[in-house]
Order: structure tokens, then C-alpha cells, then sequence
């Protein structure tokens, strides 16, 4: 059901997909085949969206904003970083390898968290007032498991994270058809589809109220304030 109410209009919102498949473009990911279905509510909705597919770009491995101050020869990651701060939505999205995450994601995320500790104008941390999900694919369990993971991670790192932020899909267990191909029934599946449009929607109505209002108030949690020396009333027997 479409609406035309203007409240559920977001064209001030921006999205950026990230898909941690192992494959390089142009092979095929299923992973992006369920990206296709959240990115088309989106923009049905007017929000923005771009997706990146990171095993496409040199990526350092480490925890440093920029690795090749720390002896690397390349790295991509400060302009895909430049994206991710650009974009008021970050939703992680990949596959499952032995039940967890794939190796992408985990270097996706660890650089993430290499930028973390930078601040924004208000002297919260750099990702405060931007929201995140995720989705995952596979055709092993580990759908919760993955997710579980990933919603900790971005909101460790300062994401806001709605309700039924995660979707995903698997086939049978084994060596079975992955999510786009033929037979699979992954484009179909009414459970998967169902919270793929709730967390896509959840997403932006978060990202419309945090942007539109603000972001997070800037008060208790002000990395630059508590280096300052002020305690936001937690009790400090050396400022009485």
C-alpha cells in the first residue's frame, strides 16, 4: 500500500548501502538482490542511495583512520569513509561464512571503528545523529547471529539503531540455491520481504527524526566536555 501522504516523504535523507560479498563486480551477489528490494522502498520514498561494493576497493587492513600513515602503500578507505559520513542511513549488508559474518564485513567494520573516536561540531562522537541496519543472506543459519553483531557494533560506535533494524534470508542448510537463484524462493519469501520493508522504513523514519530535530542532543555525552573536565552531574569528589 502506497501513501501519498508528504509526512513519509524523506528527500532530505541520504542511504549508503555497504554489501561485504566476497564477490568482485561483476559476478553476481545475491546479497545485492535483497539490497535491490530496501534500496526501492527508499527511493520510492525520495530518499538517496548509493551502494558500495567493498571487496572493490584496496582497503587497508587496520584501525587507523588512514593506513598509510601506518605503512600501507594504499588505501581507500578516507573516500569510502567520506561516504559513510555523508549519509544520514549506513545499512551493512553481506553474507554468512561458518555462521558468522564474511571476512569483508569484519574489515569494513573494524575500519568504522577506526574513525569512531573523531568528533563532530558539537563534540559528540562522529557518528551520533546517523542511524544503522543491517541485512545478511546465506544459505547456512546464522541470520540472528550476524545481526546480533552488527546492530552491536554500529551502535557501540555511535549509530542510532530503530526497532527490527535486520532482515535476512537463507535456503535450505548446505550446499543449497542461494537467494537470487532460480527455484530458491528467496525473492518471494514473505517473512524476508515483510521485514525488509519494516526495516527499511524503521531506518528512515529514525533518520527523519533525528535529522530533522537535530540529531542526538548534545548534553552527557560530549567527548570534548568530559576531556574538559566537566562530569554531567556523575558525581566528582574533585569538583564539588
Amino acid at each position: 500500500m502506497a501513501s501519498s501522504d508528504t509526512t513519509y516523504r524523506y528527500e532530505d535523507l541520504s542511504a549508503l548501502y555497504i554489501n561485504c560479498t566476497l564477490k568482485r563486480s561483476p559476478e553476481v551477489s545475491n546479497t545485492e538482490g535483497l539490497i535491490d528490494r530496501s534500496r526501492a522502498v527508499m527511493a520510492a520514498a525520495g530518499v538517496k542511495t548509493q551502494l558500495i561494493r567493498a571487496v572493490d576497493h584496496d582497503i587497508a587492513t587496520g584501525v587507523w583512520p588512514d593506513m598509510t600513515e601506518h605503512g600501507w602503500a594504499s588505501d581507500e578507505w578516507p573516500q569510502l569513509y567520506a561516504q559513510v559520513m555523508a549519509a544520514d542511513i549506513l545499512v551493512l549488508c553481506g553474507p554468512i561464512w561458518l555462521g558468522d559474518n564474511s571476512s569483508v564485513m569484519k574489515q569494513v567494520v573494524e575500519r568504522l571503528y577506526a574513525c569512531s573516536s573523531t568528533l563532530n561540531a558539537q563534540g559528540q562522537y562522529a557518528y551520533y545523529g546517523r542511524v544503522g541496519g543491517c541485512l545478511i543472506t546465506g544459505n547456512e543459519d546464522g541470520v540472528k547471529h550476524c545481526a546480533m553483531n552488527l546492530l552491536y557494533s554500529l551502535q557501540h560506535l555511535g549509530y542510532s539503531v530503530p526497532p527490527q533494524a535486520d532482515a535476512g534470508w537463507i535456503g535450505e542448510a548446505g550446499p543449497g540455491p542461494s537467494y537470487l537463484d532460480e527455484g530458491s524462493g528467496g525473492p518471494e519469501n514473505d517473512f524476508t520481504n515483510r521485514n525488509t520493508t519494516f526495516m527499511t522504513w524503521n531506518l528512515m523514519h529514525l533518520a527523519a527524526l533525528l535529522k530533522r530535530s537535530g540529531g542526538i542532543p548534545a548534553h552527557g555525552n560530549q567527548r570534548s566536555g568530559w576531556d574538559a573536565g566537566c562530569r554531567f552531574d556523575f558525581p566528582n569528589p574533585e569538583h564539588r
